[in-house]
């Protein structure tokens, strides 16, 4: 069975399936689609995964809410930035809360069944899809949909009271951190189903890769803003450390507008220009502070910069980073490293198999070229085809078999892509039948080549039925190969089982014709109608396999219309011209000598 048949198949028997369900209909009374490889739900579960890949993108944003100020010495929360944050992740999480609604009612195809069974099984039983779901996902979604960053991101850095608050800070981050965990594995684990769901999605390789190329650049954009929201907190935790060592300070004024006194001397326990390690040494996050990422509030080149760092040290696998000996710092290094080098593989692999795949196909496209072209050949030389000819029909063979299109050989006309390729096949092979055929002996050369531009080709297996006695001569056939018998059957009671006997077999082989009557009948000097169409006298019947072609009656008729026409605006023409002629000699009689 073909490819599409068993896609055929399978469609049809998921619809038996959902056909005993009650799925609901719309509002204009169809009934929904609710097969899980298709329509609807496929299309839903399509857009969940682009949503969720979204969504991943947009909480980085929470990272770049908190800005330090050079010279106050404080930290702020870039309101604007706030907002913006919120509400976008306000409107993914609503898309979240509707999949987990969605995840209790569709349907789910049951994998062990099919295996089993060797058929696709669809569970439509409510108890079943909930439970199933309470089971899986449901955790999972439960803990992405949560607000954690809205909530801890600002906390985070809108409380700077002393250094004990740097602990629980530490706390507050692993929340932030941690909420990553299920909110990337709901991306996967969506992508799986989707790719499971769909047969033809999972062959396109170049989809794969498409989308580990965008976890790429996803994953450099978060781990950018990481970078940016622990080069802060590095800074702030210097400030703490250096404020405890100064009379009169108070950590709860490094807020942006609680800020009292001076706190110069943070300038030298605290230094981003130099790489001292006075304090704290800031390591990989010394960058950020001396470029002024963190005090600049132009979000886009914020934004564009830390990406930049994330897809440089995710492309090395973290090789260029200069760190300190902060545990944190080295924990987030290491990560860089493990993290790059899975998706390099990821990748790799991906590409590899596309490769291999393409390999594959090339050898099959050229395995298949050399066995058609093979019988091509045969083919050409069976109708002793020219040489220019033969090399335009292989190269028409090769680029429909490039396209990933089928070319049957034993009947390579109607797959000729060259419209102008095909007439010359058919001039080639049926003009000489043509002369041969007594009432066109006469005829011109356009005309014959009109008539043969009109004919079609046929293809007969053997022992096959063409026309049969008594039956209206629907067209006349012209044999390029293989063999037929015409003959006439006598129905008496003579014959066996009163099958009748037959008489006057005669039998038309390759260069020859059947149905001569047709011309007459078409060329009979009125306009012919297929309601009297001659009746064939005899039955044919194909002894072997026929190519042939045939000059149909509809086509006959059409063609013999479109030359009355032709010749009666000839004549028209003619009738006009030579009385314009006649009026200007009236109005001009020559002059007498």
């Amino acid at each position: 069975m073909s490819q599409r048949g068993r896609r055929q198949e399978r469609k049809s028997d998921i619809e038996k399936q959902l056909g005993s369900q009650d799925d609901g209909v719309d509002s204009g009374g169809n009934k929904i689609n609710l097969d899980p490889t298709e329509g609807l739900i496929f299309k839903w579960h399509a857009m969940f995964v682009v949503s969720c890949v979204i969504a991943v993108s947009v909480d980085p944003l929470f990272f770049y809410l908190p800005v330090i100020n050079k010279n106050d010495k404080c930290l702020l929360i870039d309101r604007r930035l706030k907002i913006t944050a919120i509400c976008l992740r306000s409107v993914f999480d609503m898309i979240y809360f509707a999949n987990i609604i969605l995840e209790f009612l569709c349907p789910y195809i049951d994998e062990d069944a099919s295996r089993i069974s060797g058929r696709i099984k669809i569970v439509t039983d409510a108890r079943l899809i909930a439970k199933r779901y309470l089971r899986t996902h449901f955790a999972i979604d439960i803990l992405a949909i949560l607000p954690i960053p809205q909530v801890l991101v600002p906390i985070i850095f809108s409380k700077m009271r002393s250094s004990k608050f740097l602990d629980a800070r530490k706390f507050l981050n692993a929340f932030v951190l941690l909420q990553y965990v299920p909110r990337v594995l709901r991306i996967y684990l969506s992508w799986r189903n989707l790719i499971e769901s769909s047969r033809e999605l999972a062959r396109r390789v170049w989809i794969k890769a498409a989308f580990y190329i965008f976890l790429y650049i996803l994953a450099s954009h978060v781990l950018g803003a990481f970078w940016y929201f622990f080069s802060i907190e590095r800074e702030t935790a210097c400030w703490h450390i250096a404020c405890e060592n100064h009379i009169g300070c108070m950590p709860s004024s490094f807020k942006c507008g609680r800020n009292l006194g001076n706190y110069s001397f943070l300038d030298d326990d605290c230094p981003v220009q130099t790489s001292s390690t006075t304090l704290v040494d800031f390591g990989i996050f010394l960058e950020a502070l001396q470029s002024g990422t963190v005090s600049s509030t132009n979000i886009l080149s914020k934004i564009v910069h830390c990406f930049w760092w994330g897809l440089r040290n995710l492309s090395s696998l973290g090789q260029n980073l200069q760190t300190s000996t902060y545990f944190w710092e080295n924990c987030f290094s290491v990560f860089i490293s493990i993290f790059g080098l899975l998706l390099f593989l990821y990748f790799i692999g991906t590409v590899q198999t596309y490769m291999q795949i393409a390999t594959e196909k090339s050898e099959e496209i050229t395995q298949n070229m050399k066995r058609k072209e093979l019988d091509i050949k045969l083919w050409m030389s069976r109708n002793e085809l020219p040489d220019k000819m033969k090399k335009r029909i292989i190269s028409c063979i090769e680029h429909r078999l490039k396209e990933k299109k089928d070319f049957d050989t034993e009947k390579p006309i109607p797959h000729l892509s060259n419209i102008d390729l095909a007439k010359e096949i058919k001039r080639h092979l049926c003009l000489p039948l043509l002369k041969e055929v007594q009432s066109l002996k006469n005829e011109k050369e356009h005309r014959l080549q009109l008539i043969c531009e009109s004919l079609k080709p046929l293809y007969y297996n053997e022992e096959s039925y063409i026309l049969r006695e008594g039956e209206p001569l629907t067209a006349m056939l012209f044999i390029t190969q293989g063999s037929v018998c015409c003959f006439k059957t006598n129905n008496d009671d003579s014959g066996e089982n009163g099958e009748g006997i037959v008489s006057g077999a005669e039998c038309i082989e390759k260069g020859k014709f059947y149905g001569e009557q047709l011309l007459k009948w078409g060329f009979n000097g009125s306009s012919p109608e297929l309601s009297d169409l001659p009746i064939s006298t005899k039955t044919v019947k194909a002894l072997t396999k026929v190519e042939a072609f045939a000059l149909t009656a509809n086509n006959l008729k059409n063609l013999v219309v479109r030359q009355s026409q032709a010749a009666s605006a000839a004549k028209g023409y003619a009738q006009n011209v030579r009385r314009r002629l006649n009026e200007k000699m009236n109005e001009n009689p020559p002059k007498k000598a």
